[in-house]
Order: C-alpha cells, then sequence, then structure tokens
C-alpha cells in the first residue's frame, strides 16, 4: 500500500519536502493508517506530522474515548497532536442542520484555526478510495447534474494551504490490510454499520455486489472522478467568460437581466453553467428546495415564445420574460410604487430615478432635430409642462396618425419590457397632453401658431431607441 500511495502522492503532486501537514484523525482504521503512513516517511521527506482529532460529542463517551486512543498512539509512534471537543449537538439546534452538515462545519472550522495557527502547508484527509465509490453512488440517487457528479477532490485550496487525501489511491481492504501488517489497533463506530444512512447501505449491500464485478471499481471511479472535474474546472471557467459578457448585474437591487437571444447563442453546456452562476449570485445561500425541476423551468422559459411571462422561483426570486428580455429578482428589493410627477421649469433641469437628465431651455430657431431632443412652439401648449410615469388610460397622437393610440399598446409596439412600462418618463403640457413618450414617439402639439420662442427638451442617458 505504501508504494501505491507514494506513486499517488507524485502523480497528483500532494506533498513537497520540508512542508508543515495536519492530519484529520479520528481513530478508525482510515485515518490512523493515514497517519501511521506519514509518520513512516517524514524522515525522508522531511515533514512535520501533527495529528488533529475532534470530540463531537455525539456518541455518549466514546467519541471523547477515541481523541484519549488518539492521543496514546501519537505519544508511542512520537507525533505531537492537538485535539479539541466540539458542540455538535448545540449547534445543530442554533443553526437548524442536520447532525452531519452541523458536524463538518464545526469541524472545518476548528481545522482551518489550526491550519492558520501552525501555519501549515496541508490537511492530509482519511477519504479513502470505497469513500469516492459511495460518494459518486450517491450523488448519482439524488443529482441531475452533471457538475455534482465530480466526487470528492484529491486536492483543494484550503486555509492558505491545501487539503490532500492520499488514501483516495486504495480500498478499504488495503487499509485494513496495512493496519494488520503494521499491529495497527482502531477504534470502529457502530454507527458506521446502521444501514439507515444511504452511505452505510450502499456499504453493506450495494459496493459487495459491485465489486464481485470489479475489484479494483475504486481505481475506476477515481480515474472518472478526475476526467469529470478537469471537465468542470474548464467549463466553469467558460460559463464565467460567458456571464461577464452576456449578463447584467444590477448590484444594489440584487438583480440581473440577460438577452435571451444572445444567451442562447452559447452551447447549452455554458448556458446551464451561467445559470447557476447567476443562481449563486443572487442567493445568499441556495435554497433546499431549489432543484433541477427550477433549471427546466428556466430553460422553458428561455425558449418560450409568449412576450410575457412570470414564474416564481424558492425564496421569493421572480424570473420575468419580457420580449427578449430575462430578469431575476427578488419584488421586496425595489420599491413597489416607483411612479412619479414633475414640473419642468423653463429653462431647467430634472434627474429621473434611473439618472436620466431632462434639460430645458428657451431657443429662437426651429432646428437641432435628433432622436433625445423634442423642440415644439411655447405659443401651442399650454404650460407649465410635466415630466411623469404613465396613467391609466393614457393616450397620444402623432403627425400622420388618425385618431390616438393607447400607450400601452406604443409600448407593446416598441417591445418595451412589461417591469420597464411603469416607470417610463412622459413629457405633457399642462392639459395632459402627452409631447414625447422620451425616446419612443413624439407626439402632436395641440393646433396654434408654430412661432419663436420653441422650448427645446433634451434628455441624457435615455433607455430605447425611436420608433
Amino acid at each position: 500500500m505504501k508504494r501505491k500511495l507514494l506513486a499517488f502522492i507524485e502523480k497528483n503532486q500532494l506533498l513537497r519536502e520540508q512542508s508543515t501537514v495536519l492530519a484529520g484523525v479520528s481513530g478508525g482504521p482510515d485515518s490512523l493508517a493515514l497517519l501511521h503512513f506519514l509518520a513512516s516517511i517524514r524522515e525522508e521527506w522531511k515533514l512535520e506530522v501533527i495529528a488533529v482529532t475532534i470530540d463531537h460529542r455525539l456518541r455518549q463517551g466514546e467519541s471523547q474515548e477515541d481523541v484519549l486512543y488518539v492521543e496514546k498512539k501519537c505519544k508511542e509512534w512520537g507525533i505531537p497532536s492537538v485535539s479539541t471537543s466540539l458542540n455538535v449537538p448545540a449547534y445543530k439546534e442554533k443553526n437548524q442542520l442536520g447532525t452531519q452538515l452541523a458536524a463538518r462545519e464545526m469541524r472545518y472550522e476548528f481545522f482551518r484555526e489550526q491550519m492558520k495557527a501552525y501555519e501549515a502547508d496541508f490537511l492530509a484527509l482519511g477519504h479513502h478510495g470505497d469513500d469516492q465509490v459511495e460518494t459518486m453512488l450517491m450523488e448519482m440517487m439524488r443529482a441531475a447534474d452533471s457538475a455534482a457528479l465530480k466526487g470528492i477532490p484529491v486536492k483543494r485550496k484550503f486555509a492558505g494551504g491545501l487539503i490532500i487525501r492520499p488514501l483516495l489511491a486504495v480500498n478499504r481492504e488495503e487499509i485494513l490490510a496495512y493496519c494488520k501488517e503494521e499491529n495497527i489497533d482502531p477504534r470502529f463506530d457502530p454507527s458506521n454499520e446502521e444501514a439507515v444512512y444511504t452511505r452505510n447501505y450502499l456499504r453493506k449491500y450495494i459496493m459487495p455486489l459491485i465489486k464481485e464485478k470489479n475489484p479494483n471499481i475504486h481505481t475506476t471511479v477515481q480515474h472518472l472522478s478526475n476526467t469529470l472535474q478537469a471537465d468542470e474546472r474548464y467549463l466553469q471557467k467558460q460559463a464565467a467568460e460567458m456571464a461577464k459578457n452576456v449578463v447584467n448585474y444590477d448590484k444594489e437591487g440584487k438583480k440581473i437581466s440577460i438577452s435571451v437571444n444572445e444567451f442562447k447563442t452559447h452551447p447549452y453546456a455554458l448556458q446551464r453553467r451561467a445559470y447557476h452562476l447567476i443562481l449563486n449570485y443572487l442567493y445568499v445561500q441556495l435554497p433546499k428546495d431549489l432543484s433541477y425541476i427550477h433549471e427546466e423551468y428556466f430553460f422553458m422559459l428561455l425558449h418560450s415564445e409568449k412576450s410575457n411571462i412570470r414564474i416564481d422561483f424558492p425564496s421569493q426570486l421572480k424570473l420575468e420574460k419580457s420580449y427578449d428580455k430575462l430578469m431575476f429578482y427578488f419584488p421586496l428589493a425595489f420599491p413597489q410604487d416607483r411612479s412619479y410627477h414633475r414640473k419642468l421649469e423653463i429653462p431647467g433641469s430634472v434627474s429621473l430615478p434611473d439618472g436620466t437628465v431632462i434639460r430645458t431651455e428657451l431657443v429662437d430657431q426651429h432646428k437641432d432635430i435628433k432622436k433625445n431632443i423634442f423642440i415644439c412652439s411655447a405659443a401651442r401648449i399650454k404650460l407649465p409642462l410635466h415630466i411623469r410615469t404613465r396613467k391609466a388610460g393614457d393616450r397620444m397622437t402623432w403627425k400622420g396618425l388618425n385618431g390616438s393610440k393607447k400607450l400601452k399598446d406604443i409600448f407593446i409596439d416598441a417591445k418595451i419590457p412589461v417591469g420597464e412600462r411603469d416607470t417610463w418618463p412622459l413629457i405633457t403640457d399642462d392639459d395632459g397632453k402627452i409631447l414625447w413618450v422620451i425616446g419612443l414617439k413624439k407626439g402632436q402639439p395641440p393646433g396654434g401658431t408654430a412661432s419663436a420662442p420653441y422650448i427645446k427638451i433634451h434628455y441624457e442617458n435615455g433607455n430605447a431607441q425611436e420608433v
């Protein structure tokens, strides 16, 4: 087994000479075999090896005995150790977590503290090849996302160093044989035999059947895990680049928007991962009831022929499609009433909530007609001018139009997203006649003599193109 571990370490670059290595040790065969192995190579590799052991207070005194046993073995092997007792039951209740998750969070926090305290380079953990197979099987049972099938990483960054798992090169039988050869008498956790836990069920009933067909299944699955992790790293990098180009972030309001047509030009594999990047950005913590079904909803929305549609996600997240725009947002992050109504002084300027600036002035000539400028004779309108958002029943008319048209239909024709219509700025005279739907349509002022002076209205940072 030692030769296998050394070859695996060299292949995956898991250790460096003259390093400080912490070893998580529970007292079971896996972690004791790992600690013994590290102790056996410490002189050759010039390693400083320190055992870290934890009492999770979950087995009424037995876990405390495990800690004492590890400390005893460390003294026998001349290895310094550090131990602690963590109140997992209290932490679990306070944070409303499952037992395993609560224990893991507290355990890794202690590991993090010790990595910093000892300025350690590596944290070695005792996960082995059979653990990898069981993990992959569990992920296949409950996940519908290929990214979830990566398995246990051989190494990963942690607390300024690396977590390493050398025992992924060997299986449970090899570890037990190593313990026997080296006269290591490990302790066994009786809860590992309870088939009520999924992992234990797989270990007890499924793994023996698989090993009948392939005794080296741990090697096969480890190669699969390495391949999937490499593929996923590349795809995640490409998805992040895609997100930079197609995802628009509103950091203040925790709102995200994308162009549907632009998003769909990218490969499906990147679309899926960009979708998950968006969710990870918006949610502080992913809801437990968020599943692959919601991913299907997202793609249904993305490819829907309907112009305006909205669906609900967990924790009040909304997905809303309006023409080519798809938005993710939390309604409570935005004011419910975003309407406004202000008078326009001439000359003067007004800043709107979206950053648009409206400036007015009196001029002697009717020229400089551009899409961001509206000019009309002061004699043809009733002052003062107003800038406001839409109201029920709004209509307007313009040159060449027979009669008038509903403002709602103007928005529809221009494919303005529903969520933007309530804040779209309108210029009216004092009689309420709409003179300009800014950036969209210029109206026809009432009859009268078109003569100087002229009122010139100029806007900056408008939303849309004129139609």
